[in-house]
């Protein structure tokens, strides 16, 4: 297979995407005229209720799955076949058990058969840039949640590519290590100016991370608003007590009480 890397320094433009999965005896409708375009190091994330596409949206992105309608063009290239100028997180790490830290994220390198000499360093930094630098000979049964979580995001990142994929990195971890890797994502990325495509379940986590939140429908997957936030950054705890967080919250929390995806409660 021949594999394309999508030029750097435009942005994303995805146009008319429908997806449709068929089996024997039904058809599923994912994704419906789902139209969106992403600024050249933007911070974007996709939140909606289970089921509506938000992931079959990234594997289109990236190449991984043909839609059945639509154009996704990155840096005016049309996607036709998979990218690997990409990063993919995904909300598992999948570590090699049998590899150290640094060992797992020079995987990326060779299999993309690059030099590894080269980007060892760079590997380094950034794992000390997440505070797993006394940690590059470890193995991942010797590792907390996060810190397997934050070796998947550095994989993600070492051979520097434009556009990262997260498809709720953070999904499987306690709330105090969900807010620090928060914390951490937001801090690469400030100095890495990468276009990021994120997806999560958490309101929260999506108005603290993002430039613009975009919220989706239930299924079939479409857009229902596309919000801009608007909170100074670098955003620690205190974001939290911005007024602008709270309108932001309260506005993607209506949306989805409007559609039956959350319930108030008694009283």
């Amino acid at each position: 297979m021949t594999l394309a890397a999508p030029p750097d320094g435009e942005g994303i433009d995805i146009a008319g995407i429908t997806q449709v999965f068929r089996g024997a005896d039904r058809e599923v409708r994912a994704l419906d005229a789902f139209d969106l375009k992403i600024r050249s190091g933007e911070f974007l994330s996709i939140v909606g209720p289970s089921g509506c596409g938000k992931s079959t949206l990234l594997r289109i992105v990236a190449g991984l799955l043909r839609p059945s309608g639509g154009t996704v063009t990155i840096a005016g290239s049309r996607v036709e076949r998979p990218q690997t100028a990409i990063g993919f997180v995904f909300q598992s790490p999948t570590l090699l058990e049998w590899r150290s830290v640094l060992d797992n994220v020079m995987l990326q390198i060779e299999m993309r058969g690059l030099e590894p000499a080269a980007y060892l360093d760079r590997a380094r930094s950034l794992l000390a840039s997440v505070g797993l630098a006394e940690f590059e000979n470890a193995y991942p049964r010797e590792l907390s949640g996060g810190m397997r979580q934050r070796t998947a995001i550095i994989r993600g990142l070492i051979h520097d590519p434009p556009l990262l994929l997260m498809d709720e990195p953070f999904g499987a971890l306690d709330a105090l290590t969900r807010e620090q890797m928060r914390i951490d994502l937001e801090t690469l990325w400030l100095t890495s100016h990468k276009t990021v495509i994120f997806v999560t379940h958490s309101v929260d986590e999506a108005v603290l991370l993002s430039d613009r939140v975009v919220v989706m429908s239930p299924r079939p997957g479409r857009i229902e608003r596309i919000i801009e936030i608007d909170l100074p950054r670098p955003r620690g705890i205190e974001a939290r007590d911005a007024a602008s967080f709270t309108q932001a919250t309260r506005a993607i929390t209506e949306i989805f009480l409007a559609r039956g995806v959350l319930k108030r409660g008694a009283g």
